[in-house]
């Protein structure tokens, strides 16, 4: 497993799977190790994925400060794995909250990026984040399934506040409830480093404004792709952030929600693939 040292001596692990040309990934969650990804449905089939475990999470050390778990800090993470893998530029796919990182990162080396793929990745460092009522609007589409009734009462009131996170919402955040997404489901929680997510979070480590206004220089190409069932973001958020770079498309993947690679993996490398191919 190839490593690299950051520029305050956390040791960086990251994995690669496939051949062709790079394709930097960063994982979600926040601060979720990246072996949720997989190989992105086959995506390793047409590009050499390069999957960063964020410093804390998967085979990336724990730093000796954890305040640079904020979003804004590991932007230098980023750059130094594009610094040691020798790319000049590089394409980046950045998955849910892994795309606020990534948006962080064209904004402040916007000569590093050639594409980037934000795949249903909330806009919270543009200042747009996926409200209680995007999610639960999202929810009742899913209304004719045999679980929703049960499972919308507890999303609700998590999303109001007034409950505690339950395992029986978690079909919402897949377009097929089946045993892939249970499995991918019930890795979740060993694989996710919630104390350093809550600082990846922190209020501090955005300013939107200085951002949307970097972006809106950018020239890298930018696919914005969401689910068509999913909350975070909705397809209507989803527009919004792409409406912020000037050379972005927006795709929705029919039937998809927060991981649509696993929904479906041919519709998703399709896409993915076409874009990453524009010149």
């Amino acid at each position: 497993m190839p490593t690299l040292t950051a520029y305050d001596g956390t040791e960086l692990a990251y994995h690669v799977r496939g051949t062709g040309a790079p394709l930097v990934v960063l994982p979600g969650g926040p601060m979720r190790a990246s072996a949720y990804l997989g190989d992105l449905g086959g995506l390793a089939a047409h590009r050499e994925l390069v999957l960063l475990d964020l410093r804390g999470t998967g085979a990336s050390a724990v730093p000796a400060d954890p305040a640079t778990y904020r979003c804004d800090r590991l932007v230098d993470d980023v750059e130094a794995l594009r610094a040691h893998l020798g790319l000049d530029r590089m394409d980046v796919l950045a998955h849910s909250a892994g795309g606020s990182l990534a948006m962080l990162y064209a904004a402040r080396y916007p000569e590093r990026v050639a594409r980037l793929a934000l795949v249903t990745a909330t806009p919270r460092a543009l200042g747009m984040p996926a409200t209680a009522e995007d999610r639960l609007a999202a929810a009742r589409l899913r209304k004719d399934e045999p679980w929703f009734e049960e499972a919308f009462d507890a999303f609700r009131a998590w999303l109001t506040g007034s409950g505690d996170f339950d395992p029986v919402f978690a079909p919402f955040f897949f377009g097929r409830w089946d045993d892939a997404a249970r499995a991918h489901d019930a890795r979740a929680d060993r694989e996710s480093n919630d104390e350093a997510g809550d600082v990846y979070l922190s209020p501090d480590a955005f300013d939107p404004p200085a951002t949307r206004a970097a972006l809106a220089r950018c020239a890298a190409r930018v696919l914005v792709l969401a689910g068509e069932l999913d909350g975070g973001p909705r397809p209507e958020l989803a527009r919004r952030c792409a409406d912020v770079f000037p050379h972005a498309e927006v795709a929705v993947q029919p039937g998809a929600g927060h991981y649509p690679w696993l929904d479906d993996p041919q519709w998703f490398v399709r896409r993915v693939v076409e874009f990453l191919a524009q010149g």
